[in-house]
Protein backbone atom coordinates (compact mmCIF):
# COMPACT_ATOMS: atom_id res chain seq x y z
CA UNK A 1 0.00 0.00 0.00
CA UNK A 2 1.14 3.87 -0.83
CA UNK A 3 2.30 5.79 1.77
CA UNK A 4 -0.28 7.93 1.53
CA UNK A 5 -3.13 5.75 1.53
CA UNK A 6 -1.68 4.05 4.58
CA UNK A 7 -1.85 7.55 6.29
CA UNK A 8 -6.03 7.89 5.10
CA UNK A 9 -6.26 4.34 6.57
CA UNK A 10 -4.51 4.96 9.46
CA UNK A 11 -6.48 8.53 9.83
CA UNK A 12 -9.64 6.24 9.37
CA UNK A 13 -8.78 3.87 12.05
CA UNK A 14 -7.90 6.87 14.64
CA UNK A 15 -11.67 7.80 14.28
CA UNK A 16 -13.02 4.87 14.72
CA UNK A 17 -10.72 3.93 17.79
CA UNK A 18 -11.93 7.15 19.35
CA UNK A 19 -15.65 6.24 19.06
CA UNK A 20 -18.29 3.86 20.54
CA UNK A 21 -20.17 3.75 17.53
CA UNK A 22 -19.99 4.24 13.99
CA UNK A 23 -23.10 4.60 11.28
CA UNK A 24 -22.36 3.86 7.68
CA UNK A 25 -24.50 6.33 5.34
CA UNK A 26 -24.96 6.09 1.72
CA UNK A 27 -24.83 9.92 0.95
CA UNK A 28 -25.30 9.54 -3.56
CA UNK A 29 -27.21 12.36 -5.04
CA UNK A 30 -26.96 14.78 -1.58
CA UNK A 31 -25.80 18.47 -2.79
CA UNK A 32 -22.56 19.64 -1.22
CA UNK A 33 -25.02 22.15 0.54
CA UNK A 34 -27.06 19.16 2.17
CA UNK A 35 -23.74 17.80 3.16
CA UNK A 36 -22.51 20.50 4.54
CA UNK A 37 -25.86 20.99 6.79
CA UNK A 38 -25.81 17.33 7.46
CA UNK A 39 -22.05 17.96 8.85
CA UNK A 40 -23.46 20.83 10.94
CA UNK A 41 -26.11 19.11 12.66
CA UNK A 42 -24.24 16.09 13.64
CA UNK A 43 -21.45 18.64 15.25
CA UNK A 44 -24.48 19.84 17.35
CA UNK A 45 -24.68 16.46 19.01
CA UNK A 46 -20.99 15.78 19.27
CA UNK A 47 -20.85 13.47 16.23
CA UNK A 48 -19.36 13.60 12.89
CA UNK A 49 -19.55 12.49 8.73
CA UNK A 50 -16.44 11.73 6.87
CA UNK A 51 -16.64 10.40 3.31
CA UNK A 52 -14.19 7.35 3.27
CA UNK A 53 -13.43 5.10 0.40
CA UNK A 54 -15.07 1.74 0.90
CA UNK A 55 -11.59 -0.22 0.74
CA UNK A 56 -10.60 2.10 3.72
CA UNK A 57 -13.04 1.51 5.81
CA UNK A 58 -13.31 -1.84 5.57
CA UNK A 59 -8.91 -2.05 5.99
CA UNK A 60 -9.55 -0.18 9.30
CA UNK A 61 -12.21 -1.99 10.48
CA UNK A 62 -10.41 -5.61 9.85
CA UNK A 63 -7.65 -4.21 11.77
CA UNK A 64 -9.44 -3.09 14.58
CA UNK A 65 -11.53 -6.41 14.87
CA UNK A 66 -14.99 -4.55 13.94
CA UNK A 67 -18.04 -6.19 12.62
CA UNK A 68 -17.59 -7.48 8.80
CA UNK A 69 -19.19 -4.66 7.39
CA UNK A 70 -18.58 -5.23 3.60
CA UNK A 71 -22.07 -6.00 2.38
CA UNK A 72 -23.22 -2.14 3.21
CA UNK A 73 -19.81 -0.94 1.82
CA UNK A 74 -20.94 -0.71 -1.85
CA UNK A 75 -21.96 2.93 -3.68
CA UNK A 76 -20.97 6.04 -2.05
CA UNK A 77 -20.72 5.27 1.33
CA UNK A 78 -20.00 8.24 4.69
CA UNK A 79 -19.39 6.86 8.03
CA UNK A 80 -20.93 8.88 10.90
CA UNK A 81 -18.79 8.75 14.35
CA UNK A 82 -18.71 10.37 17.44
CA UNK A 83 -17.70 10.59 20.88
CA UNK A 84 -20.79 9.87 22.88
CA UNK A 85 -24.20 9.66 21.84
CA UNK A 86 -25.26 6.92 18.87
CA UNK A 87 -29.03 8.18 19.62
CA UNK A 88 -28.53 11.58 18.67
CA UNK A 89 -26.47 10.91 15.76
CA UNK A 90 -28.93 8.41 14.78
CA UNK A 91 -31.56 11.01 15.40
CA UNK A 92 -30.18 13.67 13.06
CA UNK A 93 -29.39 11.26 10.41
CA UNK A 94 -33.19 10.11 10.65
CA UNK A 95 -34.77 13.76 10.80
CA UNK A 96 -32.16 14.48 7.74
CA UNK A 97 -33.34 11.96 6.01
CA UNK A 98 -37.12 12.40 6.50
CA UNK A 99 -36.58 16.10 5.25
CA UNK A 100 -34.29 15.62 2.08
CA UNK A 101 -34.76 11.65 1.57
CA UNK A 102 -30.63 11.39 1.44
CA UNK A 103 -28.28 9.71 3.61
CA UNK A 104 -29.77 6.02 3.49
CA UNK A 105 -28.31 4.49 6.36
CA UNK A 106 -27.34 1.53 5.45
CA UNK A 107 -25.21 -0.38 8.74
CA UNK A 108 -23.66 0.20 11.48
CA UNK A 109 -21.42 -0.77 14.88
CA UNK A 110 -22.09 -0.16 18.61
CA UNK A 111 -19.37 -1.29 20.84
CA UNK A 112 -18.43 -3.55 18.36
CA UNK A 113 -21.65 -5.15 17.83
CA UNK A 114 -23.18 -4.97 14.02
CA UNK A 115 -25.89 -2.93 13.61
CA UNK A 116 -29.07 -2.99 10.74
CA UNK A 117 -30.49 -0.33 9.29
CA UNK A 118 -33.77 -1.14 11.41
CA UNK A 119 -31.87 -1.11 14.78
CA UNK A 120 -30.02 2.01 13.95
CA UNK A 121 -33.39 3.68 13.33
CA UNK A 122 -34.30 1.78 16.77
CA UNK A 123 -32.10 3.80 18.54
CA UNK A 124 -33.28 7.02 17.10
CA UNK A 125 -36.34 6.55 18.39
CA UNK A 126 -35.18 6.54 21.89
CA UNK A 127 -35.31 9.60 24.07
CA UNK A 128 -32.12 12.06 24.25
CA UNK A 129 -29.31 10.53 26.72
CA UNK A 130 -29.77 13.40 29.81
CA UNK A 131 -33.98 12.17 29.79
CA UNK A 132 -33.29 8.70 30.09
CA UNK A 133 -30.59 9.65 32.51
CA UNK A 134 -33.11 11.91 34.29
CA UNK A 135 -35.51 9.42 34.19
CA UNK A 136 -33.40 6.74 35.87
CA UNK A 137 -32.23 8.84 38.61
CA UNK A 138 -36.19 9.72 39.20
CA UNK A 139 -36.34 6.08 39.42
CA UNK A 140 -33.86 5.51 41.94
CA UNK A 141 -34.52 8.18 44.54
CA UNK A 142 -38.49 6.87 44.47
CA UNK A 143 -37.81 4.59 47.33
CA UNK A 144 -35.74 7.29 49.29
CA UNK A 145 -38.19 9.97 48.92
CA UNK A 146 -41.42 7.46 49.87
CA UNK A 147 -39.38 6.90 53.21
CA UNK A 148 -38.43 9.99 53.82
CA UNK A 149 -42.21 10.92 54.10
CA UNK A 150 -42.95 7.52 56.03
CA UNK A 151 -40.53 8.81 58.29
CA UNK A 152 -42.24 12.19 58.36
CA UNK A 153 -45.56 11.28 59.20
CA UNK A 154 -45.69 10.33 62.56
CA UNK A 155 -44.13 13.69 63.45
CA UNK A 156 -46.39 15.45 61.30
CA UNK A 157 -49.64 13.46 62.30
CA UNK A 158 -48.76 14.70 66.30
CA UNK A 159 -47.98 18.18 65.01
CA UNK A 160 -51.48 18.59 63.16
CA UNK A 161 -53.26 16.80 66.53
CA UNK A 162 -51.52 19.53 68.78
CA UNK A 163 -52.24 22.35 66.43
CA UNK A 164 -56.11 21.13 66.41
CA UNK A 165 -56.33 20.85 70.16
CA UNK A 166 -54.43 24.44 70.61
CA UNK A 167 -57.31 25.78 67.96
CA UNK A 168 -59.65 24.37 69.96
CA UNK A 169 -58.63 25.88 73.24
CA UNK A 170 -58.03 29.16 71.67
CA UNK A 171 -61.64 29.29 70.23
Amino acid sequence: MRPEKSTIVDDVRVKFQGSPFLIVAEYTGMTVPHFAELRNRLAGCGAEIHVVKNTFIKIAAKELGMPDLSSALTGQNAVVTGEADICAAAKVLKTFAKEFQKPAVKAGALDNAPLNPAQINSLAELPSKEVLQATLLGVLLAPATKLVRTLNEPGASLARVLQAKVDQHSA
